[in-house]
This record gives C-alpha cells, structure tokens and sequence, in this order.
C-alpha cells in the first residue's frame, strides 16, 4: 500500500464520526457465488480529496483519488472491478461471509459525506423438501362424508407438521396456515390452495416445494378428469365380421328355402291349369301288299274317324274321342 493511501485511510477512520449525507440502506440479497454491482447515484462535487468504500465501516475496499489510478485495498485484491467515472464497484463471486454494509464515503477538507449504503445478504440455495401424509381418516355416514389428513413437510434440518380436514369436498387446515424459520434462516410453510397442500422452503434468492392434491388420499372426492379420453380396445377382424356371415348365411338359405317352395306351388298349379289339344286322325296307310302277317295274332286294331253323322248328347258324350275297341274270337279254324 503507497504511504499516502495509508495515511488517508487513517484520516478517514478519525473523522468517521463526521460523516454526513444520507443514512438511508439498501438491503440487497444475493445468491451464494453471484456478482454483485454496488452504484453510487449521489452527485459528487468537483473538488474532493478521495472516495472510498468500506466494508462494515472499518474494512477499505478500493480508494478513489482524482488524478490518480483507484486503489484495491488487500482484502478485496481480484476480487472486485470499478468504474472511475461514477465510483461504483463490482463485487464478485460473492460468498456467505461476504455478507455485510458496504458504504461509499466522499472525504473533503472540512467534512466528510455517506454516498451510498447497501445491506448485503449472501444466502445459498434451499435444500429440497418433501410432503408426507402421515395419517388418513375417512368416515363415511349417509349425508356427511369425512376425510381427516395429517402431513408432515420436512426439509434436511427442519420440519412442520399440520392438520387438514374435508367435509364434503370442503377442506380446511387446522390452526391455519403453518411456518417455521429454519436454523439457515430460510422460511418452511405448508398451506392449503385450493384441494391441493402446498408445502414451501424459501429464502430471498431461492425456492424448493413439493405438493399433492387431498383427494389423492380421499377417493370420494376425486372428480373426473376432462383431459382422459377412454382408449379404445382394438378388436380382432373375426369378432366383427363373423355375426355378420353368420347372419348373411341364414338370410340366403332362408331366401332359397322360400324361392324353391314359391316355384315348386307355381309348377303344380301350372299342370292342373293345362288344357291337352284334341287329338285328330289320320288315315291309315295301307300297306302295298294285303299282307297280315306282320301284325300280332291277338291285336286286332280300327280306326276311328271324326263322327259325321246327328251329333251326340253332350251328357253321354265323354271328353275322349277314342272308341272302345272290342277283340273279336279266335277262329277255330287257324
């Protein structure tokens, strides 16, 4: 450290109960391994004889000097950037016990005045946590169906336990909304939104929660969901076109049976319906020759004509025309 920087930071520590300006202090939090940029927007006069920044008022950070390249002071070396033309200061890779007030003071002649102040908190990321149900109790009576959860919200060093009820789809928590700061100084709560218990482990820079919904543990008060549409189960080809053959067959045999028995009536009704035309004759061709030995000895054959003479009585008259033909006796002499 050059002599000079020595001497006005021992200056600046004797007339520390002299400074003015505003008293007013940011609060900042800060994710652990985060940067962090610390402005000054304070209108700072031409003459001064320096700026500084301390860290909990007595630790130097960096001097300004007009004229002059700033000054890192040993404890924060590599570990911060700055900006001449406005005095602010990037601090960076920030850890837990970098957590404190960080200060800006402008150094004159006859006083001295705060620029700017910031509360500074370095917290780590929250463990995870986890919801239990420790205990269900549903009773189930004709107009009035209960249903008693008892969870448990629990992070790596902590923990909090509450007590839900539902009665007929309306649920509360017991005693209300439940919270526990944990030895990190971080929030644990568990709470009820809606049908679903929430359960919370948060600090200023991060979050962790886990949930479930009641009626996961209360069946009777479980509602359909809008979004399931029921898969359908495919079915084999033979179970959808063998009732259909099958159906088809009968109605072909039953179609055949009934056409064979209508055409089997209309040829019946057909032959009794069947007038025969009225045989005519026709002469007889005499043989060349008188001959009668072709014919059989016992058949004796005669021709009948249309009847030419006074027509007959239609009673008596038969339908035929043939004429019974009567075999005379055998001669005695053949």
């Amino acid at each position: 450290m050059r002599p000079w920087v020595a001497l006005l930071f021992a200056v600046s520590l004797l007339n520390s109960h002299e400074a003015q300006g505003s008293s007013d202090v940011t609060t900042v939090f800060v994710k652990k391994g985060d940067d962090l940029i610390l402005n000054v927007d304070a209108e700072v006069p031409e003459k001064f004889l320096f700026v500084e920044w301390k860290f909990n008022e007595t630790v130097g950070v960096v001097i300004f000097v007009p004229g002059e390249e700033p000054t890192v002071l040993p404890n924060f070396t590599g570990r911060i950037e700055f900006s001449v033309k406005n005095f602010s200061v990037k601090l960076k890779n920030l850890q837990e016990a970098d957590s404190g007030v960080y200060a800006a003071q402008m150094k004159m002649i006859l006083k001295e005045q705060q620029l700017a102040k910031y509360k500074v908190t370095v917290q780590g990321p929250v463990s995870p946590v986890e919801l239990t149900v420790d205990s269900v109790d549903s009773v189930f009576s004709r107009g009035s169906d209960s249903c008693n959860l008892t969870v448990t919200c629990s992070t790596q060093h902590s923990h909090i336990s509450s007590t839900f009820r539902c009665v007929n789809r309306t649920c509360s928590q017991e005693g209300g909304e439940r919270s526990e700061l944990t030895t990190s100084g971080a929030s644990l709560h568990v709470y009820l939104l809606n049908s679903s218990i929430i359960c919370n482990h948060s600090n200023q820079v991060s979050w962790t929660k886990d949930f479930n919904m009641t009626e996961h543990f209360c069946p009777q008060y479980a509602a359909p969901d809008p979004d399931h549409v029921p898969v359908p189960v495919p079915v084999p080809a033979i179970a959808i076109w063998l009732p259909i053959l099958i159906l088809v067959t009968i109605a072909g045999v039953l179609v055949l049976f009934f056409y064979r028995r209508k055409r089997g009536n209309y040829k019946r009704e057909t032959i009794e319906n069947t007038v025969y035309e009225v045989p005519q004759a026709k002469p007889l061709e005499q043989s060349p020759t008188d001959d009668a030995s072709g014919l059989s000895p016992t058949s004796t054959y005669c021709l009948v004509g249309p009847h030419t003479g006074s027509p007959i009585p239609t009673q008596t008259l038969p339908e035929s025309l043939y004429a019974q033909v009567e075999k005379p006796a055998r001669s005695s002499n053949i």
